[in-house]
C-alpha cells in the first residue's frame, strides 16, 4: 500500500488538506496527517480545528511515497519556516519519490526551496513570481516529473484524483470520480 504524509500547519487551507486526504483514503492509500505544530490539533485558515493522526517529531518520512503540503495563508508560510519540512521534502524530491503541493505551497515552500527549477508548475495567482525558476502554467493541476502543483481550492479534485491515479492506477482514480459524482459534474 502507498503511503503519504500531509504535512499540517496552523493556517492550512482546510479544502486544500482534507479532499485529497479523503480521496486517496477511498482510494485505498495509507495516508497520515502530520501536525508541525506544538499540538495535535492544528487550526485551518477558516478556523477549523483538525486533529492530526501523529505529531511531526513522531514521523519518519523515509518510507513515503508521497509528500504532500497543503495551501492556506499562512499555513504555508508556517510549512517553509518548519526546518523538519523543509528537510524532509529536499530529502523527498532527490531520492527522485513524489511531493505535491498545492495553492501558494508550491510557490512558498517547493519555490523557495528551489525545487522547481527548470520544472512546470501552478500555484494561486499573485504568487507565480515566487515559483523560482519554474514555468508557471496557471493550470488547474501541473505534473513535471516527481513533482504536482496544484492552483488553489477549485483544483482540490482534480489534484486528488490526479494524485491517486499516480499512487494507485488511472482506473480506481476514475471509478472513484465517478462514484464521488465529479465526472457528472464536470461533464
Amino acid at each position: 500500500m502507498k503511503k503519504v504524509y500531509v504535512f499540517l500547519a496552523d493556517g492550512f487551507e482546510e479544502v486544500e488538506a482534507l479532499i485529497p486526504v479523503d480521496v486517496l483514503r477511498r482510494g485505498g492509500v495509507d495516508v497520515t496527517t502530520v501536525s508541525i505544530t506544538d499540538f495535535p490539533l492544528v487550526q485551518s485558515s477558516h478556523g477549523v480545528n483538525i486533529e492530526a493522526d501523529i505529531m511531526f517529531e513522531q514521523g519518519d518520512f523515509s518510507d513515503a511515497d508521497l509528500l504532500f503540503l497543503p495551501g492556506g495563508m499562512p499555513g504555508a508560510t508556517n510549512l517553509y519556516e518548519h526546518k523538519g519540512v523543509c528537510k524532509a521534502v529536499v530529502d523527498q524530491v532527490a531520492a527522485g519519490r513524489k511531493v505535491a503541493a498545492i495553492c501558494a505551497a508550491p510557490a512558498v515552500v517547493l519555490g523557495q526551496l528551489g525545487l522547481l527549477e527548470g520544472r512546470r508548475a501552478t500555484c494561486y495567482p499573485g504568487f507565480e513570481q515566487q515559483l523560482e525558476g519554474a514555468t508557471y502554467t496557471a493550470d488547474l493541476v501541473t505534473v513535471d516529473g516527481n513533482v504536482t502543483t496544484g492552483e488553489g481550492p477549485a483544483a482540490a479534485f482534480p489534484f486528488a484524483y490526479e494524485l491517486l491515479s499516480q499512487l494507485a492506477d488511472q482506473k480506481t482514480a476514475d471509478q472513484l470520480a465517478e462514484g464521488m459524482r465529479f465526472k457528472h459534474l464536470m461533464a
